[in-house]
């Protein structure tokens, strides 16, 4: 990974951490070890944002969260996150998102958050993958209920970097923003009975109950997964750089299981489902089962 890359994700990292504090671009170019200069325009370059509109997007974000998920009022926030006033808060609020920070609170609609993804991904994703180092795959059966998955379809894609190509990597944004039966956005692999013609494999999406009457965002498809059983297939937790040779241990081990040792076989009728990979719980997929004989 080259200094430039490294830079950046530094930059990153720090302002993740720092958030809820004041950011200079002295202090960003400190944590780069570049001139403040050259690490501005390293920034901009890697990310497509300058450290201030980055630092922007990303509190204006925590900031929507915080106004869904808890009793704050818009001024504590507005001044924990280091905006000068109410009123520019709840203006940048309104330019970002559409709606002011009033309404989102009492009736949180669906909005596309900034997801800030570390540069360094890109240059790991270029990297010889291995799988020097073998990690435990633990693997359970769950059940999941009759739902319906609120989703955005791709193109021609089938992994989620090419999906990220076609959709753009902006829709995790706005599917984290809305209320999931799982707790947080699915990704899934469609199989030919729930994809349109001319459509992607691999989709993005949230799963919602049967009777959900919220909105659709424009642009998405809702979809009815029928009750089923999976099997998790769960790795070891993970450095964030090692997050390719995470994923590969668990498809490998979802190749070679034969679920009949426990009574099942797949059921290849239903999609496959990822989560999003972090490395504090392990890399995660799940794939449909059925008790062997059953249709």
């Amino acid at each position: 990974m080259n200094d430039t890359t490294l830079a950046v994700q530094r930059m990153q990292d720090y302002i993740s951490r720092h958030l809820d504090e004041k950011i200079t671009m002295a202090e960003l170019a400190r944590t780069s070890m570049f001139s403040p200069w050259y690490s501005y325009r390293i920034f901009k370059e890697q990310t497509g944002l300058t450290p201030s509109d980055y630092i922007r997007r990303l509190r204006l974000s925590r900031s929507a969260m915080k106004l869904k998920n808890s009793e704050c009022r818009i001024a504590d926030i507005a001044f924990e996150l280091g905006f000068g006033s109410v009123d520019g808060y709840q203006r940048a609020f309104l330019r970002e998102f559409g709606c002011n920070p009033g309404e989102y609170a009492r009736r949180p609609v669906p909005i596309a958050l900034f997801i800030p993804y570390g540069v360094k991904f890109r240059e790991l994703r270029k990297e010889n993958m291995t799988m020097e180092n073998v990690k435990n795959v633990f693997i359970q059966v769950i059940h999941k209920p009759e739902r319906k998955v609120i989703i955005k379809r791709g193109v021609n894609a089938s992994d989620y970097f090419a999906y990220c190509e076609e959709v753009g990597c902006d829709v995790w944004g706005l599917l984290t923003s809305m209320d999931s039966l799982c707790g947080e956005p699915v990704c899934l692999w469609l199989t030919e009975k729930y994809r349109k013609n001319g459509t992607s494999v691999y989709v993005q999406g949230v799963e919602v109950s049967t009777d959900y009457d919220g909105e659709i965002p424009e642009g998405f498809d809702v979809i009815t997964l029928p009750e089923c059983d999976y099997l998790m297939f769960q790795g070891e937790p993970f450095e964030e750089e090692d997050y390719c040779d995470a994923i590969i241990a668990v498809q490998q081990s979802m190749e070679k299981y034969d679920p009949s040792v426990i009574g099942y076989e797949w059921d290849n009728t239903q999609p496959r489902i990822q989560l999003e990979p972090r490395g504090e719980r392990g890399y995660i997929e799940l794939k449909a089962v059925r008790q062997r004989g059953k249709a």
